[in-house]
This record gives structure tokens, C-alpha cells and sequence, in this order.
């Protein structure tokens, strides 16, 4: 039976890339049928002491942009475009670059600095917050678990990208754990360097 996937990232946090290169390496080996959605550090933190981090605004604003033109694919492929160049290649990337990468068109850029998708941001993000609460960062993964019952999560933070059967053993186990009644927070050995692999192909 084929499970749907939801997966809520914001493009530029590293670990959060990772994360969804695993899920897409899981989708190879179990049958997932993976659906992107935005969410924002940027909003999840605005009313916070801590740093807004505004600058992120550009990266969501252009991959909600990009949905609303080219759907759910024209979204997996900016969003693979933009890891390669950002995470995996190191870069700084100009937004029109990475739409060219990802054969969208190049008009949408100009979306980084406007306000106009902000409203589908938001709305996406809360849906995605809506379902693990506040308390958690990028990204949120909700499916259905074997008993049918929709489960959500934050993470799994991972500095590695799982492949092949690793990958779907983990998903496996994270469906697995976080749908037991009560389940609040499982945590392993402090953060290591994200270690990028190589570039990623589309989602």
C-alpha cells in the first residue's frame, strides 16, 4: 500500500536538507508518495527573543511562488536546485540561477523580495505547525501509520544521509515510535557537522 508523505521543510536549514534527501532515498525502497510544503524559521520565530532570522524570508517566498506556478514538481525540483547549490555546493546562490537549475522560469525570483506569497507561507507553515505544535523547528514529516491512524513528527535531525534499506528501516522506525500514544521526545548524541552528499537528484 502506497503511504502519502507530507513534508514540511524550509530550504535553507542544512539539517533539514538532509532530512529530505533521506526521505527521498526512503521513497526508493518503501512505497511513499512524497507531498512538499513550506514552513518558516523565520515566522516560527518572530515573536521570540531570539534572532527572527529575516533574511530567510527570500528562500520560502520563492519556493511558495514556485508552487503556486509549477506545483508540487516544480517545487521538489527548486528545492533539490536549491540544496545542491546552497548546502551541497556551498554557495550563495542567486535565486535565478537556481530556477534555471531546476528549468523554472526565471520571473519568479522576484518573488524574494515582495510580500505577496507571504500569506501561503503562513498558511502553509501553520498547517504544518497545527500538527506537532510550536515547539519544534524544520522539518515536520505527518503520514498514516499501520493502523491507519496520522502521525506527525519533528525530524529526525540526522547529520548523514541514510541510503538504500537504511533509509527505509529508519523511516520505518520513526513512523513506528512516534505513533505510540504518548510519545513526546526521543534525542541521541549532540549535533555533528552536517556530512552533504555530493548533490541530490529531483525528489
Amino acid at each position: 500500500m502506497t503511504r502519502t508523505v507530507d513534508f514540511w521543510f524550509d530550504p535553507s536549514c542544512p539539517y533539514t536538507w538532509i532530512t529530505s534527501r533521506w526521505i527521498v532515498e526512503a521513497a526508493a525502497v518503501r512505497p511513499l508518495d512524497l507531498h512538499w510544503h513550506v514552513m518558516s524559521l523565520s515566522v516560527l520565530n518572530e515573536h521570540r527573543e531570539i534572532d527572527p532570522e529575516g533574511y530567510l524570508w527570500g528562500p520560502v517566498r520563492v519556493c511558495a511562488a514556485v508552487e503556486q506556478r509549477d506545483g508540487q514538481d516544480g517545487l521538489a525540483r527548486f528545492f533539490t536546485a536549491y540544496g545542491n547549490r546552497v548546502h551541497e555546493a556551498g554557495e550563495w546562490a542567486e535565486f535565478g540561477d537556481v530556477l534555471a537549475d531546476a528549468g523554472l522560469s526565471a520571473d519568479l525570483a522576484e518573488a524574494a523580495g515582495t510580500q505577496e506569497f507571504d500569506g501561503a507561507v503562513r498558511a502553509s507553515h501553520a498547517a504544518g505547525i497545527a500538527l506537532v505544535g510550536a515547539h519544534v523547528g524544520t522539518p515536520i514529516i505527518a503520514t498514516v501509520d499501520a493502523d491507519g491512524n496520522r502521525t506527525a513528527f519533528f525530524g529526525p535531525v540526522i547529520s548523514r544521509i541514510p541510503r538504500g534499506e537504511e533509509a527505509g528501516r529508519l523511516f520505518d522506525g520513526a513512523v513506528l515510535v512516534a505513533g505510540v500514544p504518548g510519545f513526546h521526545e526521543l534525542k541521541g548524541r549532540p549535533h555533528a557537522e552536517p556530512q552533504f552528499g555530493g548533490g541530490a537528484t529531483d525528489a
